[in-house]
Parts: structure tokens; C-alpha cells; sequence
């Protein structure tokens, strides 16, 4: 089966194609964050790469988040729209997870985090186990303060993945028992939504596209502005 995966959750726009063979072309701009404009002309350069038509894809997976607000629904409403059209099932993959995969050969806790903006982080614990990776904890939003607090309570050596633990780097760094990861990881990665999504693809744990929705964890930025204003508004009334 052939997958194409979408991931628009964060500052980067990516897309991939892959099955059993592994990940046949992916793309990936992170800069600008024009997310509707790059999203579909960048599918339709990987099929063209590939020369593989829509028609041959047996399903489509997306990042699900938690990101950014704008973004996310940009990717989601696209693989929806795309799997309604072709009559093709889903799986969508958190972005925390897509961090988390890469680092699976460290024998080291492994720390997803994910910039909040607004002085927050998205974060999620994991561990290496056969064959990929195994959540330790529920995908959270909080302060970096808060994160440091847990990572210096499990009393156990952390590697730190994406943008979030390369912004809050001093941080983290001044518990001494985290390391970085590098800045060229700092995204999730499409080619490894693909090999996530392979897998779940395997085990016939698809949904259907109406039933897929993206993980916010928080209100969208614009909401939050408009709740922080009401109260003034109305004082001056």
C-alpha cells in the first residue's frame, strides 16, 4: 500500500510517499510559513518525482498536532478533503510521536517538545522499545518550568527533540542530565509519518475522514486574544 503523508503542524510544511519499500520522496520548507501555498504544489511534485498518480495511493496520513493552530487545520482539512475524494482511509500520527521516532536508537528518555509560542511548550515522554518508540506519558501544554520539573523527576538521563527543547535550550540544559538533539531534527518529519503510518497501516488502524480530528491541546492564539480583551471591552462600555 502506497501512503502519502502530510504534516503542516508546525513552522515546516512536509509531505512524503512511501509503503513497504520505505519512503520513496519526501519534501520539506520550513521557512515563511505559507502552509496553504506550498502544501499542494509540493504533493503534486512528489507524485511527479515518483511518477505515481493519486489514483495508486491506498491511504493518507497527517501530523494531527498539537502545533500551530493555522497550520494544522491547513494540513488536516487537506489530507480530509483529499481522503473523501479518493475514497481512501486515514491515520493521523501526533507530532510529538513524529519527534519522538527518529531518536528511537538512544537508550536515553527521550523528550518531544514542541514551541507553544505564549511562553509554553507541547510535550510528551518517551522510550525506546523493539521496533520503535512507546509513550510514557499523556501529550501535555505547559510551561517550561513545568517540563523541567517532570524531566528532573524521573531521575533519568533525557534527550530533548524539536523546536520547543531548541528554544528553551538553557533550560533544559541547566538540569545536566538533558542533551539537544540537533537542530536539523527540530521538526516532525514526513518521511517518518510515512513509516509510522505504514505501520498502522498494517495493523488496519485507519480512520475514516470524517472522523479524524486534530489534537489542539489549547485554544487557538485568537481566541485566547479575544478573551484576554472582553472584560477591558466591556469595562469601557
Amino acid at each position: 500500500m502506497l501512503i502519502l503523508g502530510i504534516d503542516t503542524a508546525t513552522p515546516q510544511v512536509g509531505c512524503a510517499i512511501g509503503g513497504h519499500e520505505g519512503v520513496l520522496a519526501s519534501f520539506h520548507a520550513a521557512r515563511g510559513r505559507r502552509h496553504a501555498e506550498t502544501l499542494v504544489p509540493a504533493i503534486q511534485f512528489i507524485c511527479q518525482q515518483t511518477h505515481i498518480e493519486l489514483s495508486e495511493i491506498g491511504a493518507i496520513a497527517v501530523d494531527v498536532g498539537p502545533g500551530m493552530f493555522t497550520g494544522l487545520r491547513v494540513g488536516v482539512a487537506t489530507a480530509k478533503a483529499m481522503a473523501s475524494s479518493l475514497r481512501i482511509p486515514m491515520v493521523g500520527v501526533p507530532s510529538l510521536d513524529l519527534l519522538a521516532f527518529p531518536a528511537r536508537w538512544t537508550d536515553r528518555r527521550i523528550v518531544s517538545v514542541v514551541d507553544a509560542r505564549r511562553g509554553e511548550v507541547f510535550y510528551c515522554f518517551y522510550r525506546q522499545v523493539p521496533g520503535g518508540i512507546q509513550r510514557l506519558s499523556e501529550l501535555q501544554v505547559g510551561s517550561p518550568r513545568q517540563l523541567c520539573s517532570e524531566i528532573q523527576a524521573t531521575g533519568e538521563e533525557c534527550l530533548a527533540v524539536g523546536d520547543g527543547a531548541i528554544r528553551y535550550r538553557d533550560e533544559l540544559e541547566e538540569l545536566h542530565r538533558v542533551e539537544i538533539g540537533e537542530a536539523g531534527n527540530a521538526y516532525p518529519s514526513p518521511g517518518s509519518l510515512v513509516q509510522l503510518a505504514h505501520a498502522r497501516a498494517l495493523r488496519e488502524e485507519f480512520v475514516n475522514s470524517w472522523e479524524l480530528e486534530p489534537l489542539y491541546l489549547r485554544k487557538a492564539d485568537a481566541e485566547i486574544n479575544w478573551q484576554t480583551r472582553a472584560p477591558q471591552t466591556k469595562g469601557t462600555r
